[in-house]
């Protein structure tokens, strides 16, 4: 709304905060001052959602300290406080699921399958289950593919191969089985770990 009268501001929270009341200052001299309080309202009400949310993270931050999964899910690049604390709430006891993709296809992170004749033609993601899981999943994926600084030879290579929405949410998939088996095994991340599909 600033942008209409002229005024710009950086992105992010403490850019708004230190730019939007010199703005304010500034547009008093050209604006009714009805319109000054409106924006100044609006600003006071977004500044009252930063702080509520601030709250609310830091209420998720103790959450997580307190709960040994949770802190094992941490030490996974891409997995912060939401997702640990999401991932656990959402499967309670792990070994609910039967294995890392059962977990990854309740949250709609697998590909959908069709085909007759034994030919299987693999599809998009499902999109069934936790939307609200599956969307901090892919964020957590994306996260970790800006960051890494050696994403592995896995992402390099299905980088290359795929469009890059389409590796996040491979990425976002196998991010969802990874913390599927920190939190069934009860064993800590590594990420040089190999798993061995059972004979």
């Amino acid at each position: 709304l600033l942008l209409e009268f002229g005024e710009t501001t950086h992105k992010g929270r403490a850019a708004l905060a230190k730019e939007v009341p010199e703005a304010l200052e500034r547009l008093k001299e050209r604006l009714p001052l009805y319109l000054i309080n409106m924006l100044d309202e609006q600003y006071q009400r977004i500044t009252e959602l930063d702080e509520h949310l601030d709250h609310i993270e830091k209420q998720l931050q103790a959450i997580a300290r307190q709960n040994e999964t949770c802190q094992r899910l941490l030490n996974i690049p891409g997995v912060g406080p939401l997702i640990a604390t999401a991932a656990v709430a959402t499967m309670g006891d792990a070994s609910a699921f039967k294995s890392g993709r059962e977990f990854a296809a309740f949250i709609g992170l697998v590909p959908r399958q069709t085909g007759s004749g034994g030919k299987i033609r693999l599809l998009g993601i499902s999109k069934r289950g936790d939307k609200y899981l599956r969307t901090l999943f892919i964020h957590g994926a994306r996260a970790a593919a800006l960051l890494t600084k050696e994403p592995g030879p896995w992402i390099t290579e299905l980088k290359k191969r795929r469009p890059a929405s389409v590796a996040i949410v491979a990425m976002a998939n196998k991010l969802a089985r990874t913390v599927w088996a920190i939190a069934a095994h009860g064993r800590k991340y590594d990420k040089n770990h190999v798993s061995i599909r059972p004979d």
